[in-house]
């Protein structure tokens, strides 16, 4: 969990033990009306467990705070929609995550994406999103929904060819080197980034290999705008909004961005993985 959101979980949990302190309740007798074990209240007032709305209820029931359930209850939410699980997100295959995403990138007028080993999602050939969306519902355990999966993904690639938005994509050059499929895939995948490269509101860079490390970023993420990170991790994904925290992601990708090659010099790098998978 991001820190934002688990300095959230701690103020929402300020919040509710000051609401039982002006109650005039100990933590074990809230625990006593609401039938819980004493440990989960303390768990809950120092952010260590996150409460259901069934407990916020129950809270605000024993401690005659009823009109400050709302508001609990609207902050719960936004501290869920800040980190997902992916067995959540993909519960029902791989389809309805596209669909998000559309309604999202729709609503952005630039994106900053950075990838370390994959080629961004808008990017990719059908080829190489089979690939992709093989390898996500096989790890996951997720419903197989492939086709579906595939289609909603390459009707998200629209955005790029319609409206006044902006793309600019930073990619490692381990991206050219890591095989999805067959280098048949690789070489169909490998062309798709130079035609992309000549659209007039796409740019492409690529930090090179050699490159001395100047800012270390594990895991790709996306900025949309100037009001929304999204941040993808092993189990979960991260959307962040905190003004704070997105600065601190602009800054890491201005400094991925100046390590990067473009123009012909990325042509360069794409052409000689082109050649080597010939």
């Amino acid at each position: 969990m991001t820190s934002a959101a688990h300095e959230a979980r701690e103020a929402l949990g300020i919040r509710l033990r000051e609401l039982r302190r002006d109650a005039g309740l100990t933590g074990r007798r809230l625990a006593e009306l609401a039938g819980w074990h004493e440990s989960k209240t303390s768990r809950i007032e120092y952010g260590k467990q996150t409460p259901s709305e069934a407990d916020l209820r129950a809270w605000c029931e024993h401690t005659d705070s009823r009109d400050h359930l709302p508001d609990l209850i609207a902050t719960l939410r936004n501290l869920q929609a800040a980190y997902m699980e992916w067995r959540r997100i993909l519960g029902t295959g791989t389809k309805r995550r596209q669909k998000v995403q559309v309604k999202l990138e729709a609503e952005a007028r630039a994106m900053r994406w950075y990838e370390p080993s994959l080629v961004p999602g808008l990017l990719q050939t059908p080829a190489y999103i089979k690939e992709v969306l093989t390898c996500v519902i096989r790890f996951n355990a997720i419903p197989d929904d492939l086709e579906q999966g595939l289609t909603a993904r390459i009707e998200r690639q629209q955005v790029l060819y319609h409206g006044t938005r902006r793309f600019s994509f930073v990619i490692a050059e381990q991206v050219l080197q890591t095989t999805l499929g067959n280098d048949s895939v690789m070489l169909g995948q490998l062309d798709r980034l130079l035609s992309v490269m000549a659209l007039p509101r796409v740019s492409i860079g690529i930090v090179p290999r050699r490159n001395v490390i100047e800012a270390l970023a594990p895991n790709g993420f996306v900025i949309y705008d100037n009001r929304l990170v999204q941040a993808e991790t092993v189990t979960a994904e991260l959307s962040i909004s905190q003004p704070r925290e997105i600065a601190l992601y602009g800054k890491l990708f201005t400094q991925l961005a100046a390590q990067a090659v473009y123009g012909e010099a990325a042509r360069v790098l794409i052409q000689a993985e082109v050649e080597k998978r010939r």
